[in-house]
């Protein structure tokens, strides 16, 4: 890997969880998804991992036929400094992004300019699940991009995610975090999708 073509990758979702996340590096089909990632065409593993709070409002909608048809996460363009978001990131090459959001994007082909993204602080490439490119800053005189959704907050039907998509996101952020049972049920269950429609029983039991 090459200095001047390293990028982080800054995950909110399932891919918290490692083991998920290397899926799209080294293809393959993560614990409770239907799919079989095909991977990045460098398989490299991440030469870093930090945690990173992302100062965007998380939130699951749509039904993800790879997770049961359950809601998946996303986080909202603008910037809410009062619903930080756990994240995880990874240093990867400017390559094993495209790649990674490629996947995320059913392999579809993408052109994206990662110089303008941080030009515009953001920029959507497709108008799909995961079609908009969100810059965050730089760790380690490298930048820090994420993915989401293209439409605006408002415009959200909220869904409840599968058990299998949530136990992923507990895994990734109990692995990444020293965090209390108590303050991980409190987080997940103050986002929409999750929150007044499952019960802290039916969380507690994922952890």
């Amino acid at each position: 890997m090459s200095g001047s073509n390293l990028v982080w990758y800054a995950s909110y979702g399932s891919n918290l969880d490692r083991n998920r996340f290397l899926c799209y590096i080294e293809g393959g089909t993560p614990t409770g998804s239907s799919k079989k990632e095909v991977g990045c065409r460098d398989k490299t593993h991440p030469l870093m991992e930090k945690e990173i709070i992302i100062p965007h409002t998380l939130y699951f909608a749509k039904n993800a036929d790879r997770w049961n048809n359950g809601g998946v996460a996303f986080i909202g363009h603008g910037i809410n400094n009062e619903e930080n978001t756990l994240g995880r990131m990874y240093l990867i090459t400017d390559e094993q992004f495209k790649d990674l959001v490629c996947q995320e994007n059913n392999q579809i082909s993408i052109h994206m300019d990662l110089e303008e993204v941080i030009k515009e602080q953001s920029s959507t490439f497709r108008k799909s699940w995961y079609g908009h490119i969100v810059y965050l800053g730089e760790q380690d005189q490298h930048p820090i991009f994420t993915f989401t959704s293209y439409w605006d907050l408002r415009e959200v039907c909220y869904q409840i995610p599968s058990d299998e998509y949530l136990s992923t996101i507990i895994r990734g952020i109990k692995s990444t975090y020293k965090i209390s049972d108590e303050d991980l049920l409190t987080y997940i269950m103050s986002k929409e999708g999750i929150k007044g429609k499952l019960s802290k029983e039916h969380i507690a039991n994922l952890l």
